[in-house]
């Protein structure tokens, strides 16, 4: 955590509830609206993040006109600005008495549910698609007890109201810095534990298809399922469009998968293939929703040694890439292009 002064804590503190007094002053359809029309106009100014999220879309959909590219670049500007106005609004609308209103469950699978009810220790896992703040939160209202690994922010007073925010409906945070041994003590109790886990993992990451290019990906997650025998649910809150009623701060939760035990057992590198399953999961709501990823994210800024240092593809890769399910040839040939290092 940087250290900060206190007279610059203090200012961006005050700064940073100020503007959330100004947000919660209005209600919050107008405020995703007002936050929609700023960021539509603002956005090219933010050059460089605007440049990296045009390059990663471009490179995801490499068929796409530059206009479909240029568009999606906006809305994810969009959404980045709506989810800071649904984060303030938040904590006094999606209340037990009035979810529905903002939330709905159609989506969750009934395996999912049943997984939650039981008190089994699961791993929940989504990425930065939709809003995944709503996502744990909405759970934590329906009475689902969720423990998230969230990374502290810089600010210690932003981070203590930002974290009691998100703490008010009974999510509890584990800072990330502990994070494996606090998730391990929470399993052992039978708890369930939810990843974030879409980040760039560095050289010591399990490199796995996503968005058709092997990124460098966390493997915390599949070690801490195969240690404990936890099935992985794989999930989202996805913004759901202007309705008939007006309702535009509303969101979908969705099962993408659900990863038992017994489908890995049988595969000569369990890690890697729960890592790669749980990452295509993220990738189909990405694909469904682009607008709605955080685009600007570094994902794919490592690379395998082999495309570093000029070389094929590894045949032990190659095996094991060829042997998930959802591999095609056409998905293959993209994965021994030539590499797209983020910028």
């Amino acid at each position: 955590m940087a250290d900060y002064s206190p007279p610059a804590a203090w200012t961006q503190y005050w700064g940073a509830r100020l503007a959330a007094s100004a947000l919660l002053a209005a209600d919050a359809d107008t405020g995703l609206a007002m936050a929609k029309t700023i960021a539509k106009h603002l956005y090219p100014l933010f050059t460089r993040h605007a440049g990296r999220t045009r390059e990663h879309i471009a490179a995801a959909f490499p068929d796409w006109p530059e206009s479909k590219v240029e568009a999606t670049t906006r809305q994810a500007f969009e959404h980045l600005a709506m989810l800071g106005v649904e984060m303030v609004h938040t904590p006094r609308a999606v209340t037990p008495a009035s979810w529905e209103r903002h939330v709905s469950v159609e989506g969750l699978s009934p395996n999912a549910i049943a997984l939650l009810s039981s008190r089994r220790p699961a791993i929940l896992v989504t990425g930065h698609i939709g809003n995944w703040e709503m996502l744990g939160y909405s759970l934590a209202v329906l009475g689902y007890p969720i423990h998230a690994i969230a990374r502290p922010l810089d600010n210690p007073l932003i981070n203590q109201w930002v974290f009691g925010i998100r703490e008010r409906r009974g999510i509890r945070l584990l800072d990330k810095e502990r994070a494996s041994f606090r998730a391990r003590e929470l399993l052992d109790r039978g708890e369930s534990v939810g990843f974030i886990a879409d980040q760039n993992a560095g050289p010591k990451g399990c490199f796995v298809p996503f968005m058709g290019r092997l990124a460098s990906t966390h493997k915390s997650v599949a070690l801490l399922a195969l240690s404990y025998g936890a099935p992985i649910v794989c999930g989202a809150a996805i913004r759901q469009p202007k309705d008939a009623d007006g309702t535009r701060f509303h969101h979908r939760l969705e099962t993408t998968d659900i990863i038992h035990p017994e489908e890995w057992a049988a595969h000569e590198d369990p890690v890697f293939y729960v890592t790669a399953r749980w990452a295509h999961a993220v990738e189909q709501s990405v694909m469904a929703h682009p607008g709605q990823y955080l685009w600007m994210h570094r994902r794919w800024r490592t690379r395998p040694k082999f495309e570093v240092e000029g070389k094929p593809m590894p045949a032990a890769l190659r095996r094991k890439l060829e042997s998930l399910p959802w591999m095609t040839q056409e998905k293959m040939a993209r994965l021994d292009g030539p590499s797209h290092a983020a910028p």
